[in-house]
């Protein structure tokens, strides 16, 4: 299917894709998607493929024909779904393109009755101009007493004295556990669910402390948190409740290397995402005594093969993906989804929206290039940020010729926010959703436009973002007023970074880069780039700013690999450098 712009390798991280000619009118792809009912003008219909709360289900037919038609092939749901202008789905029902194909135009709204939406075909959902909506609050609760419920049962051994107890066994010795009050709990990811595991746990007389880059820190403050370090919060915790999404940054974060930097007989609860922690490396940190014991809801491979070792370990308290199976929770799910989709099907566009809108195809045309550089300062400013206070105020800058009506820098505020916080967040974050979820993390988004003078033939000069309130893993990258500060434009094409900091570097957006600064004197840049030649590293860009000869520099290093751990200590070990850091686009 042919659109005018080919967008699909720029935007498909971020779900951004062209609406086909053949489903859409040219006037119709220049807005953003807004649903609308069905086109006779009755009752829309909403069709539910799986089991739904009664409370979802009286809230839908108040305005709509419902049809609940559980357990449907791919063929009967194709069939059916052209008849539907909404479609509502847990799990098991997978919506593929196939679906979309079928629908043809009519499906307006696809609501899946939970936070996932892996069964959900996000890219061609949005070529066929169908909104995808969630429900990430409703079993918030359920969650947290799950893990409440699985941090004492592990304990005090409650399944495995169960378990005895039923074989005919009266083993009181063998189960001996252990006090929770006075303990340090460290729960790591501290949105909804963590904090209120944080509320709970303080209840019990822990001493809890929590990690996550975008807590505010007065919200920790209020619950009597402590928010520390990764490297601190693992180290010290004797409980560690995971409450992290599952990303590219927290695949296996939970590894041999992690384990070993715990307190020995550290114990363990996920009621998270299974592919979090390497399962391999929780067995063996397991049978060599560092984690006493673990309490998993959620496993990589769901369900587990039978004869799952970990599963099986005497130390460890497994349940089936339980986190949200109260009844109360599943009412609260249904009737969330349901709003959602009854909005969008009046035409509101939802907070929930997990996909993103069209914008005029004009706009992304100009903006591409800007697009990726947005995103990309978004990331590298984050990374910088070190300590425990948490980013919550960000400032972005446009610096341009043209008056403010003549841009539309939407897109851009969205990316920035989307390389702030996808990194480490399981949602999708679009035109439609990105202010909500920073609202959601407590992240304050602040604009500022720069007029400058000249032409206005390029649409923005350059991007800067600004941190503030934080701790930089990189000195040199702070201002004059304390903010970690990143400066990109896009030359020829291509963004590019152009100041750190007080420094101006040049380095093209790609890959990665590496920033260190120096003493500036001869024979620094082929000292650091022996290093990486003689490791294979190719260096694609490199640019040198500094405050004046012979004083301070900075080398901003692009690179198209990651550099080893050895290779790195190897360029902080120059004499002449005194800070470096590697950040990853």
């Amino acid at each position: 299917m042919a659109t005018s712009l080919n967008l699909s390798s720029i935007f498909s991280s971020s779900r951004l894709v062209t609406t086909p000619s053949s489903v859409f009118p040219t006037r119709q792809r220049r807005r953003i998607i807004l649903v609308t009912s069905s086109s006779s003008g009755g009752k829309p219909t909403i069709l539910v493929t799986e089991k739904l709360g009664q409370a979802g289900i009286d809230l839908l037919k108040k305005y709509a024909n419902v049809d609940c038609s559980y357990d449907l092939s791919l063929e009967e749901l194709c069939t059916k779904i052209s008849l539907c202008d909404a479609l509502i789905v847990r799990s098991g029902t997978k919506v593929g393109r196939d679906v979309f194909e079928s629908s043809r135009g009519r499906l307006k709204v696809v609501g899946r009755a939970g936070v996932g939406i892996d069964n959900v075909d996000l890219a061609a959902a949005t070529e066929y101009g169908c909104l995808v909506v969630n429900a990430p609050t409703a079993n918030t609760v359920a969650a947290a007493e799950h893990g409440i419920a699985l941090l004492t049962a592990m304990a005090r051994n409650i399944a495995q004295a169960d378990a005895s107890i039923k074989a005919g066994k009266w083993t009181r010795n063998k189960y001996v556990g252990v006090s929770l009050v006075g303990k340090t709990l460290a729960v790591l990811g501290f949105g909804k669910v963590g904090s209120e595991v944080a509320r709970r746990a303080r209840g019990l007389g822990m001493h809890v402390i929590t990690h996550d880059p975008y807590a505010p820190a007065d919200r920790a403050r209020a619950i009597g948190v402590e928010l520390v370090s990764f490297e601190v919060a693992i180290s010290t915790a004797d409980f560690i409740s995971l409450h992290l999404p599952l990303t590219a940054a927290t695949s296996k974060m939970m590894n041999d290397v992690t384990f070993s930097m715990m307190k020995k007989g550290v114990r363990i609860v996920n009621v998270a995402r299974g592919g979090v922690i390497d399962e391999e490396a929780l067995l063996r940190a397991l049978d060599s005594g560092i984690v006493a014991q673990a309490a998993l809801d959620v496993f990589t491979v769901e369900p587990p093969v039978k004869d799952n070792k970990l599963v099986l370990h005497e130390s460890v308290t497994a349940t089936p993906h339980l986190g949200a199976s109260t009844m109360e929770a599943q009412e609260g799910v249904a009737i969330e989804v349901a709003e959602a989709v009854i909005g969008a099907l009046r035409g509101e566009l939802a907070a929930t929206a997990v996909n993103a809108p069209m914008v005029p195809l004009e706009v992304l045309r100009e903006l591409k290039p800007y697009v990726v550089l947005a995103e990309k300062l978004g990331r590298l400013a984050v990374q910088l940020v070190t300590g425990g206070s948490g980013v919550n105020a960000v400032k972005v800058t446009y610096a341009s010729s043209r008056a403010p009506d003549d841009l539309d820098t939407r897109l851009l505020r969205a990316m920035v926010i989307k390389g702030l916080i996808e990194p480490i967040s399981s949602v999708f974050i679009n035109l439609v959703n990105s202010d909500y979820i920073a609202k959601q993390r407590g992240v304050k988004i602040s604009e500022e436009r720069m007029v400058l003078d000249g032409s206005p033939e390029n649409p923005i000069e350059y991007i800067t973002v600004r941190i503030a309130n934080v701790e930089s893993r990189f000195a040199s990258a702070l201002s004059e007023s304390g903010e970690i500060k990143v400066e990109g434009r896009v030359k020829q094409g291509v963004p590019s970074l152009t100041k750190v900091g007080l420094f101006g570097v040049d380095v093209s957006l790609e890959g990665s880069v590496i920033l260190c600064r120096q003493v500036d004197q001869p024979g620094m840049i082929g000292k650091v780039a022996s290093i990486l030649g003689d490791e294979n590293v190719n260096v694609s860009f490199m640019s040198v700013g500094r405050i004046a000869p012979g004083k301070q520099a900075v080398m901003a290093i692009g690179v198209d690999e990651q550099p080893s751990k050895e290779t790195l200590k190897k360029i902080g070990d120059i004499p002449a450098i005194e800070e470096f850091v590697f950040l990853k686009l």
